[in-house]
């Protein structure tokens, strides 16, 4: 009996283990099965998440050359159906902060077509500048095309020199030549030429000069092509400066400094040493820098001599001054006291173009823009003189056409310097200068009577035309200047006639067409009756001629550069003349 009991709790006992058994073993069953279900929901959760940020990163925009077909790019097999397993998760990288493009230009329309007979004088005021080139080779070079209002027509032509005869006597301070022959895009249509040359001046025949360097050392200057730049530039000034020339610079960022009082050009180790210790950082107060300018200039005043200042910025200095007539007053006042200013622009992202260019032309200077260290020697050094000494100031254009002998014309470029018709004679309107040996250009697209290139119809109710009767006169040309520091300007006249008319234009009227094609095309090609990339390259490249620096030989680069970013054109339209 005692035997059965034994044999009956060791049942019993087996019996619980093996209970206890099963429950632990469905205890870790469901708990595994919890551990899987967590595992599929963070898998999940990755797999969305990593679904996510693909799409986030699918989603930046890519602009340019660096725009590819991402799919094209993969081998085949990437392009088959996901595998079952989910894809692992990832971090993006952190993407680096994108600094917004605040580049300023001042907007602008082309010169449209004037009917002789309803408006027959066209009045402008010269300019010099030549910012326009180099600003947009530095985007071309970059890959990309410029803005449209950053190409300025006749600051792309006047980059180049176009061999005009100088002056044979100092007395009158430029000479004028024209030139008329059909225009390339059309040969209906005919190109008239005005060219006016400077006479030179040797540097040592250059009067005593007091300049005052104003340099941005604000923050947005701290790059390359901008402050680092800037310096290089103008240490390949600083050899030309001579023992009776006065030298200062004054840096702005934050508040205005004195680095280099007026000091004689022929110190160049103090010049160089003072242009060394220069960097940037801070914000910009232009503002400030300006009057600390023009004070040094005061101070330094050479009279009979030149008195100039020269600011250096990538154009962004905003801060301290808001109202741009307020600093336009400050340039304007240095101006009527005897201190001209010219500006030289810098760098790119916040490069402000039209304030430059607009204080240089209140400032009586000229503005140019600097890319690369060969721009600062051509500016600085080569073109010094011209950029100095200023021989004929307040220079005006008038044009009277006969409409009988022009139906139509347009000038090209010169769109912000026009002028009303009354200006021409007021002596009190400001107006461009020209500097020691600098050419100036300045091209009319021409529609002659009879020869069937009118773009539009005569009015029904306008008077007749009336006839020049044997003068053969197709424009009456006038200019007026004033000699450096002279109140009254002086009348120049020459009348422009048909029977100088070419049968084909010269080397010079060639390439100076071809920029100005190179332009229009660049603003959108509106002008030029579908003159085409290939066209303007043959046109260059025929007037080539003698380029002892290279210049031409490098805008023939720039032109087939711009001419791979351009969108290729679309299809021929045929419109039916029935």
């Amino acid at each position: 009996m005692r035997q059965i009991a034994v044999t009956a709790l060791a049942l019993a006992i087996a019996s619980g283990c093996a209970h206890r058994a099963a429950d632990d073993s469905a205890t870790q069953q469901s708990a595994s099965a919890d551990a899987a279900q967590e595992r599929r929901e963070q898998d999940r959760s990755r797999t969305k998440r990593a679904e996510v940020e693909s799409a986030e990163l699918e989603s930046i925009e890519v602009s340019g050359s660096r725009l590819v077909n991402q799919q094209a790019a993969l081998p085949a097999a990437s392009l088959a159906a996901p595998p079952a397993a989910p894809p692992v998760a990832y971090m993006p990288m952190p993407r680096p902060p994108v600094e917004r493009n605040t580049e300023n230009y001042a907007e602008f329309e082309d010169n449209g077509i004037q009917r002789t007979a309803e408006q027959p004088v066209s009045t402008f005021s010269i300019d010099v500048d030549t910012g326009s080139y180099s600003n947009v080779r530095r985007m071309l070079a970059q890959g990309m095309l410029p803005p449209r209002d950053a190409v300025r027509v006749e600051e792309m032509i006047n980059y180049f020199d176009y061999g005009y005869p100088a002056p044979t006597d100092r007395r009158q301070p430029f000479r004028v030549s024209t030139e008329l022959a059909p225009a390339p895009w059309d040969d209906k249509r005919v190109l008239m030429q005005v060219g006016l040359k400077g006479y030179e001046v040797a540097r040592e025949q250059i009067p005593a000069s007091n300049l005052v360097f104003l340099i941005d050392t604000s923050g947005s200057m701290n790059s390359p092509d901008k402050l680092p730049l800037l310096k290089e530039s103008f240490r390949q000034m600083v050899p030309r400066l001579r023992a009776q020339d006065r030298v200062s610079i004054v840096v702005y960022a934050g508040s205005a400094g004195l680095v280099l009082p007026p000091t004689p050009g022929d110190r160049h180790g103090e010049i160089l040493a003072a242009l060394g210790q220069l960097e940037a950082g801070g914000s910009t107060n232009g503002g400030e820098g300006i009057d600390l300018a023009y004070a040094m200039a005061r101070q330094g005043f050479v009279e009979g001599g030149v008195n100039r200042v020269i600011l250096a910025t990538d154009g962004d200095f905003n801060v301290g001054i808001f109202d741009q007539r307020a600093l336009e007053t400050k340039v304007e006042a240095g101006r009527k006291s005897g201190v001209a200013l010219t500006t030289l622009g810098f760098g790119q992202g916040n490069y402000n173009d039209a304030l430059a260019e607009k204080l240089a032309d209140v400032g009586d200077g000229n503005h140019a823009y600097i890319d690369n260290l060969m721009e600062g020697r051509k500016v600085l050094v080569e073109e010094m003189g011209s950029t100095l000494l200023t021989i004929a100031s307040d220079v005006k254009i008038q044009v009277e056409f006969n409409p009988a002998q022009v139906a139509e014309y347009r000038l090209v470029g010169y769109e912000n310097r026009q002028l009303a018709r009354e200006d021409f004679n007021n002596d009190q309107v400001d107006a461009g200068e020209i500097g020691a040996g600098h050419d100036v250009t300045a091209l009319y697209e021409l529609c002659l009577v009879g020869m069937g290139c009118e773009s539009s119809d005569a009015l029904r109710y306008a008077a007749p035309t009336p006839q020049a009767a044997g003068t053969g006169e197709i424009a009456f040309l006038k200019l007026r200047y004033k000699q450096p520091g002279e109140d009254r300007s002086v009348l120049v006249e020459q009348p422009i006639r048909r029977q100088d008319l070419r049968r084909q234009a010269s080397e010079s009227l060639r390439f100076a067409a071809a920029v100005a094609a190179y332009a229009d095309l660049l603003r959108g090609g509106r002008n030029m009756s579908g003159f085409s990339w290939d066209q303007v390259e043959a046109l260059a490249r025929g007037a080539r001629g003698d380029d002892p620096w290279g210049y031409r030989g490098e805008f023939l680069q720039l032109l087939a550069q711009a001419r791979s970013l351009a969108p290729a054109p679309g299809p021929d339209t045929h419109i039916s003349q029935d």
